[in-house]
């Protein structure tokens, strides 16, 4: 605390001189100073992204080797919100990045929570047309990086197809592959020319899997019983509109999302992300006819 003049001018005659800049709460301004201080010193330190991922034993169902891969430890991923489109948003790391699996003997790769289930017929495919071609894959860094993680994701998209995985699956996969590539363009915070270019091209990729999730689920719903990958009925019609509108197929959106809205068997919650996307898609509308 500054003193800006001397409130003990005048105390001369009395025998007290020198006064100037005396501070009548020196003591607390101490104390208060002591305190931040010791408190500066016991603020625990920034958790990163290293901290909070460990290697994980794995046993691969087609050539039965172990190896590790990275994961995320349970509950350190704090859960933010999500996008439109179901994908889910962490606070502290991506956790999106660590869930595609990659055996590094065989090139067997899947998502974490499938990754034991696989037929024998569809192992067969594996060895001779992934196994017989893959060269291993390495990682020697604590995290995955995003380039390591499309890497990953591509293998499981390669390896669904291999083995003849579902329709939903493959859609899935592509869903899933391009969440990680707009995490990746999310990640590119400098507004560098280099950033600018490289957002365009991952855009430009993410929307094209974007499109082919969408003609997957679509393609799924017929001759594919629910749940699918996970998901209800209601939920992938809701995905599948929301895929839709951001490829621009805007008359095939509002129609699956009549089917939600209308449903009487969908709770409010869904029906209101349903009635958000119908918004979205009459503000995109005008947009677009005013560019006309």
């Amino acid at each position: 605390m500054e003193v800006n003049m001397n409130i003990f001018s005048g105390l001369e005659g009395l025998g007290f001189d020198g006064l100037e800049g005396f501070d009548i709460f020196e003591e607390e301004l101490e104390e208060k100073k002591k305190k931040e201080q010791e408190q500066h010193k016991i603020q625990k330190p920034k958790i990163k992204e290293e901290d909070v991922v460990f290697d994980k034993t794995m046993t691969c169902p087609v050539c039965d080797k172990n190896f590790t891969t990275k994961a995320v430890k349970t509950g350190k991923a704090k859960l933010e919100g999500t996008d439109t489109d179901l994908r889910p948003r962490y606070e502290l790391v991506d956790s999106l990045k660590y869930d595609a699996v990659v055996c590094p003997y065989c090139g067997y790769a899947n998502f974490s929570r499938g990754f034991q289930n696989i037929l024998n017929a569809q192992a067969k495919l594996v060895r001779e047309q992934i196994t017989s071609n893959f060269k291993g894959i390495c990682h020697d860094g604590a995290i995955y990086s995003y380039d390591e993680s499309i890497e990953r994701h591509k293998m499981v998209l390669l390896n669904c197809v291999v083995k003849k995985g579902k329709t939903s699956e493959r859609a899935y996969a592509c869903l899933k592959l391009a969440w990680i590539l707009r995490g990746k363009a999310e990640s590119l915070t400098e507004d560098t020319p280099e950033n600018k270019k490289a957002k365009a091209a991952l855009k430009k990729e993410e929307l094209d899997l974007l499109g082919k999730a969408y003609y997957g689920f679509v393609a799924a719903f017929p001759k594919e019983s629910f749940p699918m990958c996970g998901m209800d009925d209601l939920t992938v019609t809701y995905l599948a509109a929301d895929l839709g509108r951001q490829i621009g197929k805007y008359n095939e959106a509002n129609a699956l999302l009549s089917r939600v809205i209308t449903s009487r068997t969908a709770n409010e919650r869904i029906k209101d992300k349903a009635r958000t996307i119908r918004d979205m898609i009459k503000e995109e509308k005008k947009k677009q006819d005013s560019q006309v």
